[in-house]
């Protein structure tokens, strides 16, 4: 059930939804935080937020970032030679030194678990040449997924004027993250002893916090603690963000589990499930089945329904091939549309002249 709930929505999909969000209930939980946000990853439904999209110092949440830039254009096993002001930079560390020859691996994992500044600066230069093109890397991200109040300097999150983010732009980050299976592998990881070095996870929910997986914290004297996760439970995957927070630990705890009880994701469509049969004109046969071409979710609070619709692109009419999209399953919630799957044959559907024709040329089947 896990692997299939995880296909309900595409990244796109769960991107608009955060543009578009559905107003959830008044929140029955709080925190501390000066900012902070709740979603589903899945849909992208807003569950919980406060201050959400006030520009705010993130610290070395900014990594999570770094690694989504450095997956997608390096190499796990390319080898990175330590440059003099990579292994000098100040700040929470690997402990690299200068000449030092490593994976681009095994630096990924000290950026992740050890928030190492230094492994974010060596990562810089190795894909861009330098942390200020690499910053135009991480800006290119950062549009890509509608980050639209957010701005990027430095690979490591080190305070800077025009380095900052939202609780709302960084929900879309982590939504983008856990959609890198690398990503999630590596900053879901407690410890690991890799070239040598053996690194622990510094965030403290993966050893306490049901269903957590991962992702980033953060802290500066000025930005404060700042902290990024994601959990799982029965298929459902939630992501918290909060920003200033000196007691986030607890809060993410609180946010998740009013979320997992509050809004429960229910299941609308299934890959390749029959939605119903549907009469077609000039065929062999007089109905085929429409299959849903993904899986579909919504979290849904107490008194909501998730209603379901059937739109075809007009009459069906042979000849139709299996595969073929016909129409759209539409999902909404007292009214308002939340998204759609599209609807596809279940089979081949030969017209009455091809079926014909095909007899006098091959005789009857057996």
């Amino acid at each position: 059930m896990r692997t299939l709930l995880r296909r309900a929505l595409t990244l796109a999909v769960a991107l608009t939804a955060l543009y578009s969000m559905i107003p959830c209930q008044a929140a029955a939980v709080s925190t501390s935080a000066a900012s902070a946000i709740l979603v589903d990853v899945d849909s992208g439904r807003v569950l919980y937020e406060y201050n959400a999209d006030a520009r705010m110092r993130i610290a070395s949440t900014t990594k999570m970032l770094t690694a989504l830039v450095a997956l997608e254009r390096g190499d796990l096993n390319d080898v990175v030679t330590v440059s003099r002001e990579a292994a000098y930079t100040e700040g929470s560390s690997m402990y690299l030194k200068e000449g030092e020859e490593l994976t681009l691996e095994t630096l990924l994992y000290g950026l992740l678990l050890c928030s190492g500044n230094d492994a974010a600066v060596a990562i810089a230069e190795h894909i861009a040449g330098s942390q200020e093109k690499f910053a135009e890397l991480m800006n290119e991200k950062a549009a890509e997924l509608g980050m639209e109040n957010s701005s990027f300097v430095t690979p490591n999150g080190l305070d800077a004027e025009d380095h900052y983010s939202t609780a709302r732009d960084m929900a879309r980050l982590a939504c983008a993250a856990v959609g890198n299976e690398i990503l999630v592998r590596m900053a879901s990881t407690r410890t690991v002893t890799i070239a040598g070095r053996t690194m622990t996870n510094h965030n403290k929910l993966l050893g306490s916090l049901e269903g957590c997986i991962g992702l980033k914290t953060g802290y500066t004297m000025a930005a404060g603690r700042t902290l990024v996760t994601c959990a799982e439970r029965n298929g459902q995957r939630l992501a918290a963000v909060t920003l200033q927070d000196g007691n986030d630990w607890a809060d993410h705890q609180a946010l998740y589990d009013y979320g997992f009880s509050a809004y429960p994701a229910e299941v609308g469509a299934w890959l390749g499930q029959t939605v119903r049969r549907e009469p077609v004109s000039g065929g062999l046969t007089a109905a085929v089945s429409l299959v849903a071409a993904d899986s579909f979710a919504w979290p849904l609070a107490e008194g909501e329904t998730l209603e379901m619709a059937v739109t075809l692109d007009g009459p069906l009419t042979a000849p139709l091939r299996a595969g073929e999209q016909v129409g759209e399953l539409v999902f909404s919630v007292d009214g308002r549309e939340v998204g759609r799957v599209a609807l596809l044959c279940g089979a081949d559907v030969l017209p009455e002249m091809e079926s014909a024709l095909a007899v006098l040329k091959h005789g009857l089947p057996g």
